[in-house]
């Protein structure tokens, strides 16, 4: 069955959460059903977003569950405040949703992503993002440089599923072109996109220098869309994060991916220029 279309990003978040620490502990949905009195039934569909969720029942399973007092303090009240659309977070050097975001990937049938200052994120190599959290974050350890990195690349599971979602993805000339100090590191970056581009599953678009974008773009768009006819967009810059869901949103974000692709090089064009600035790039290193 279908997680209901009506059920927010916050309590999708708070099911996930449910079910990962049911499994931590090694107990089944049985298991807590009888330590609580109720069905397991009602244990799976919390877990699965197949119901909705009410403060008292989760706060009776995160207690059984033995979760740390802040996290079952959070979880709460995302389910108290769950059927507020949108979910906004002040975050650290990860997003604090970023789970939800892999998970939400991982699941999708289709995803949108334009960027006009970087290779997006679901197609680029470990060089290129170990790359820019070092040119972000130059006082991490190698320690912590190591988890973000790994933690940056998890969205790409999302790509190695046979039943792959859709890729559409655009962006600005000018990220072919950014080496960011490091020619190498971004030829293997351009030769990874030309291998991307070749899937069958892969729509990639290139906006040239030489036209003027027709919408206000004020910085990246991602917008994911799954099996149970949820659409949702994100967006994320420098320590914050924010799922929207609101329809009249929705429909804003899906209209500048169309303009800006009314704009872009077709496919093809795309990929062979790619190849040019990959060639020059090679030339000079």
């Amino acid at each position: 069955m279908a997680k209901r279309k009506g059920i927010s990003v916050r309590q999708r978040h708070v099911s996930r959460e449910l079910r990962a620490l049911r499994e931590i502990r090694g107990l089944s949905c049985k298991d807590v059903a009888l330590a609580l009195d109720c069905s397991e039934s009602k244990i799976s569909r919390m877990e699965t977003g197949e119901r909705g969720l009410y403060a008292d029942d989760v706060a009776a399973v995160l207690g059984f569950l033995r979760a740390p007092g802040k996290l079952r303090q959070d979880l709460v009240e995302l389910v108290r405040t769950g059927e507020a659309k949108n979910w906004h977070e002040i975050h650290g050097k990860l997003p604090t949703n970023w789970k939800e975001l892999v998970a939400f990937e991982r699941d999708a049938t289709a995803i949108y992503s334009y960027e006009p200052l970087l290779v997006p994120g679901l197609v680029q190599t470990t060089d290129y993002v170990r790359t820019l959290i070092q040119v972000a974050n130059q006082d991490l350890s190698e320690l912590e440089s190591n988890a973000l990195v790994e933690a940056r690349l998890r969205r790409q599971v999302a790509l190695g599923r046979s039943n792959a979602p859709h890729l559409n993805l655009m962006f600005e000339e000018m990220v072919l072109r950014r080496t960011m100090g490091d020619p190498v590191m971004m030829f293997g970056q351009l030769q990874h996109l030309l291998a991307v581009a070749a899937r069958r599953n892969v729509t990639l678009q290139v906006v040239p220098f030489d036209v003027e974008t027709p919408v206000a773009i004020s910085g990246s768009l991602l917008i994911i869309e799954t099996p149970d006819q949820l659409t949702l967009a994100y967006e994320e810059t420098q320590g914050t994060s924010t799922f929207l869901e609101e329809e009249e949103y929705i429909s804003r974000v899906k209209l500048a991916w169309q303009k800006l692709r009314a704009v872009a090089l077709s496919p093809d064009d795309s990929a062979r220029l790619i190849a040019d600035v990959a060639d020059k790039l090679r030339s000079k290193t």
